[in-house]
């Protein structure tokens, strides 16, 4: 996570100074490699075996301060943007990610690895058997598509609200609630373990997750209705996190948990990069962004069916 952080403030960097699109893109791409090693996915195989037991409290700790991230940088950059020039604000984060994310992840990131315990071994067997079942696969479709879903209402949200009439400020002010809402959200994902089996908690949040943007979809305002609707989008969209990093666990068991993690995150990354792009596309063709919000609550839908064939014997 160290060398992810020191690639990430390259990354921006060079975002911030490129001469062309072609060092741009490159700069993306670099940016991609940052994200892999620094983001939820390297964080959770190391909580998961840190706290063992304990891990849903110790996850929901981690994803509280994660979820505050568009909250406090989307308004940030768009009143960065509105100051300074775009190269300028890159510059500026950068400095801001070499400062907090480096040192941190040099300096305490150093508790000893456990030992997997034993008891956590009961119901593994082997990641070539797993990864092949059923089960699996079904959940890997079902999180893909919701992952789709999902990325591509984040990044539609601005440009849904401004095409109503909303400024890019206000717009990015109602994305960075919603990050508020992920915070608020996964702060009871304790009480929804305790009160849900895992496959009926799949269902349901990826269904909700397609009911707020359903709701988003079919609602032209006004503005505090739809900053209302992006907070309770953010709220559904924190439980999920929270439920992708325990996906594994709780149906196999930890001993192969960072391989399995991995393996069932990648699809869901794939699909997040194709979102924006895709979104975009589909936005045109089908004449604005609600109508590209009709759809995407569709495929939550689709994968709410997924997730329901997922379920273990």
């Amino acid at each position: 996570m160290t060398v992810g952080s020191i690639l990430g403030v390259t990354a921006v960097l060079a975002l911030a100074y490129a001469p062309n699109l072609a060092v741009f893109t490159a700069a993306w791409l670099l940016a991609g490699l940052a994200m892999a090693a620094t983001f939820y996915q390297p964080a959770f195989a190391a909580v998961t075996r840190w706290w063992g037991e304990d891990r849903v409290r110790a996850l929901t700790v981690v994803t509280l301060a994660g979820g505050l991230a568009s909250t406090v940088f989307a308004p940030l950059t768009a009143a960065l943007a509105e100051h300074l020039s775009w190269r300028h604000t890159y510059a500026l984060l950068a400095l801001i990610l070499a400062l907090v994310t480096a040192p941190a992840h040099a300096l305490a990131l150093r508790a000893p690895w456990p030992p997997l315990p034993t008891h956590t071994k009961q119901h593994a067997g082997d990641s070539k058997t797993v990864t092949r079942s059923r089960p699996f696969l079904t959940l890997a479709a079902a999180l893909t598509l919701n992952g789709f879903a999902t990325f591509a209402v984040v990044i539609a949200l601005v440009p849904l609200l401004t095409e109503r009439g909303m400024s890019p400020t206000a717009a990015a002010w109602a994305l960075g609630l919603g990050g508020a809402g992920q915070t608020l959200g996964r702060a009871h994902y304790s009480a929804l373990v305790r009160h849900t089996s895992v496959t009926t908690r799949t269902v349901a949040l990826i269904v909700a997750g397609g009911a707020t943007t359903e709701s988003l979809a079919m609602t032209p305002g006004p503005y505090p209705l739809l900053v209302l609707l992006s907070v309770i989008a953010g709220m559904v969209r924190g439980n999920v996190t929270l439920l992708q990093a325990t996906a594994i666990t709780e149906r196999w068991g930890a001993t192969h948990n960072g391989t399995l993690s991995g393996l069932l995150a990648a699809p869901v990354t794939i699909a997040g990069a194709l979102a924006p792009f895709a979104g975009a596309a589909l936005a045109a063709a089908l004449g604005g962004y609600p109508a590209l919000f009709w759809v995407l609550t569709g495929m939550s839908l689709g994968a709410g069916l997924l997730a329901a064939a997922s379920s273990r014997r």
